[in-house]
């Protein structure tokens, strides 16, 4: 666990989790399933679970879903074009059928969150966000943007050809902070 800000926090795993105690508290991605156990006892150093009242997801692929149980209490979040690619193929969408099988929360489009900026960035997957926490000026990038690179572009719910433009709209977000979904 790292803090990044007041009120913002980082649970280091196969895919970040970021834990952010704002007008509401929220995760932004759940993580991978296999690391439920350390996941769980590190939020719980901070927050309980069942307190956290939503949850973003910046494209559903199951290194980013697996955790979604341990918020009984939270609304969970993803960007319409998203949704719509899971309604379409559930596989295709999480890249796992076992955590498709499972996956069995209502998702809500997310188009506006206060003190936010909530920026399309289609390439990695049809529906991929990337937030903009304004006050402190972090960018919460999923899988669009790394430290050293990109998300990838060869999996089933990819659309390559939008990742340049997608790459060139954050290009032009004034960030302080970048905080992606892999430490890649």
């Amino acid at each position: 666990m790292e803090k990044l800000a007041e009120n913002i926090w980082k649970f280091k795993g196969v895919s970040n989790i970021y834990y952010l105690n704002l007008q509401k508290k929220m995760i932004i991605d759940a993580g991978f399933k296999n690391e439920k156990t350390r996941l769980e006892k590190e939020l719980k150093e901070i927050v309980d679970p069942k307190e956290i009242e939503m949850v973003i997801l910046t494209h559903l692929h199951y290194d980013h879903v697996g955790n979604i149980d341990l918020f009984p209490n939270a609304k969970f979040y993803a960007s319409p074009e998203e949704i719509e690619a899971f309604k379409k193929d559930k596989v295709a969408t999480i890249l796992d059928p076992e955590t498709a099988e499972n996956f069995k929360v209502e998702l809500h489009p997310l188009t506006e969150l206060e003190g936010f900026d909530i920026i399309t960035t289609p390439g990695h997957t049809h529906g991929s966000i990337c937030l903009l926490y304004k006050k402190e000026k972090i960018l919460f990038s999923g899988d669009t943007l790394f430290h050293n690179g990109m998300g990838r572009l060869d999996l089933p719910s990819s659309i390559p050809e939008k990742m340049d433009a997608s790459l060139k709209r954050l290009d032009e977000v004034a960030y302080k902070l970048l905080a992606p979904g892999h430490d890649y």
